[in-house]
């Protein structure tokens, strides 16, 4: 009798067609991660192929020929005789730069103030690829809700030139249309259609002016696991008065009677750095044309020495360009002064203090 209930029970749930059910959770879910169309692996895992020390050498042979040709490769911007400034307007969306922060340096003023700077050089950078506004298809984005349509393309410009045979066939299949070999960094930049540029334009450091102001977008250093002091800038517990084993401790955190739970942004210990952060802002005092650096005010870009940066114009309202800049880039040009200093910096070739005779 047991068996037959159990072969009966068997046939109807194999008759039952389960439907997709969707569980509604209430806590926060980060959205999953969606690499952009244009992305390809990097990284490969790098084994001996049995491969001769004369191979090595050839291949390397093969690399220095094609670093001196894309060297000796001629900017599709010498082509146009003229740049379009007139289509600049205030609304326009320049592409930017990859820059690498490399130190900090004292500049003075002609009022005898002594001022920090931040050195970022740009090296080797290149246009890679443009997608129009037609074919990018950006992330979630609740403003394109309300607009419809993406008004902004993207322009993907890579960084300092690697050997190919560190990085992945897919990667490297992106610089192949381009005639270049693989770049270290690959950023992308949202740009206006009328600001768009041919791709392997090189660009410089000139992109900019001194005087203008730049947002920079770094990740800040790396600091690992700390704190509530070092984190959040917590006081601690006092020293003495019978405190014990809880100096650098975050003390009470609140929990208790209808709220007994730790509530979502309680500043604990955790890890700290390495995110992402925009410094808006910063101006350009100085500009050296032959190693592409640039002298930014203020120490507070992110990153440590050495960290990628990424630059482009300000949108701060009140510090945005008035006049029209290098539009779509500044030309390549050979006959550059080596330095650009900004008005208000004072020229060590020039004396500090004038007598006059009365």
């Amino acid at each position: 009798m047991a068996s037959s209930n159990l072969k009966l029970l068997c046939t109807l749930l194999s008759r039952i067609r389960v439907e997709n059910v969707t569980i509604k959770r209430n806590f926060y879910q980060p959205p999953k991660y969606r690499p952009p169309h244009w992305y390809m692996p990097k990284e490969r895992v790098l084994t001996d192929d049995m491969v001769t020390q004369d191979n090595r050498d050839f291949i390397d042979e093969v690399r220095q020929d094609k670093l001196n040709l894309q060297a000796a490769m001629e900017s599709p911007l010498s082509k146009i005789e003229s740049q379009e400034t007139l289509q600049w307007d205030p609304t326009t969306r320049r592409v930017g730069l990859i820059a690498r922060k490399i130190g900090n340096y004292p500049l003075w003023t002609k009022t005898g103030k002594k001022v920090q700077t931040t050195l970022l050089q740009v090296v080797d950078n290149h246009v890679i690829k443009y997608i129009p506004p037609e074919e990018y298809t950006p992330a979630k984005d609740y403003k394109l809700k309300k607009v419809g349509k993406y008004k902004l393309g993207c322009m993907l410009v890579g960084s300092e030139t690697i050997d190919p045979t560190t990085v992945t066939k897919d990667y490297c299949g992106i610089f192949t249309s381009v005639g270049m070999l693989p770049k270290r960094h690959l950023c992308r930049f949202h740009v206006s259609p009328s600001a768009q540029l041919p791709t392997g334009t090189p660009l410089f450091a000139t992109h900019f002016r001194v005087g203008d102001y730049l947002d920079i977008r770094a990740k800040t250093i790396d600091r690992g696991f700390q704190g509530v002091m070092k984190r959040w800038g917590f006081k601690g517990m006092p020293a003495s008065h019978g405190v014990t084993k809880t100096h650098r401790r975050p003390g009470n955190i609140g929990a208790g009677g209808e709220k007994a739970r730790v509530w979502p942004g309680t500043k604990m210990p955790g890890h700290m750095g390495n995110r992402w952060r925009i410094l808006r802002g910063v101006k350009i005092l100085r500009i050296n044309t032959k190693h592409n650096v640039l002298w930014t005010l203020g120490v507070g870009i992110p990153g440590e020495t050495g960290a990628m940066c990424y630059l482009f114009d300000t949108v701060l309202p009140l510090k945005k360009l008035q006049t029209p800049p290098p539009f779509p880039t500044h030309p390549p040009a050979e006959d550059l002064p080596l330095e650009y200093y900004d008005e208000s910096i004072h020229l060590f070739e020039e004396p500090s203090l004038a007598f006059e005779e009365t």
